[in-house]
């Protein structure tokens, strides 16, 4: 069974992905800076009429809620907020684009947060990005 990104199915699976990864216990163990949002742009091309999100509830190491939500309602709820199109999330899971490089490099934005304390926890995004790996995934077309 695959999970169609993004989805409230895919949340679930993904929260659980996280949980199920020691590394990222380790990894997180820190973190204490609130929620986080993955933010999917609106692409009307592939049925996602506007801009649809992942909000994250993870502290010390562990993730205590993973919501598929809109856009506004994540980057209300969030601490931290990460942005981009489609595409650029698709190539992050597939191929594993290192997540601290892709905001350096414009192909996600931070646009709720402070950009110092993300990048202090680069071993833990990392971690949450070899999370979202193990979650079988289908991609819209």
């Amino acid at each position: 069974m695959s999970y169609q990104f993004p989805s409230e199915a895919w949340a679930t699976a993904y929260q659980k992905a996280v949980n199920d990864n020691p590394q990222y216990r380790t990894a997180g163990k820190d973190w204490t800076h609130g929620k986080v949002a993955f933010i999917v742009k609106a692409d009307p091309t592939i049925d996602l009429p506007g801009d649809m999100a992942i909000l994250l509830d993870v502290n010390a190491g562990a993730c205590h809620g993973a919501a598929y939500m809109t856009g506004d309602e994540a980057r209300t709820g969030a601490a931290f907020a990460v942005e981009g199109p489609y595409d650029n999330w698709k190539q992050l899971i597939v191929d594993g684009l290192d997540p601290i490089k892709a905001l350096m490099q414009g192909r996600l934005r931070l646009t709720k947060g402070h950009l110092p304390t993300m990048i202090r926890y680069v071993e833990s995004s990392k971690q949450l990005l070899a999370s979202a790996q193990n979650v079988p995934t289908s991609f819209r077309m």
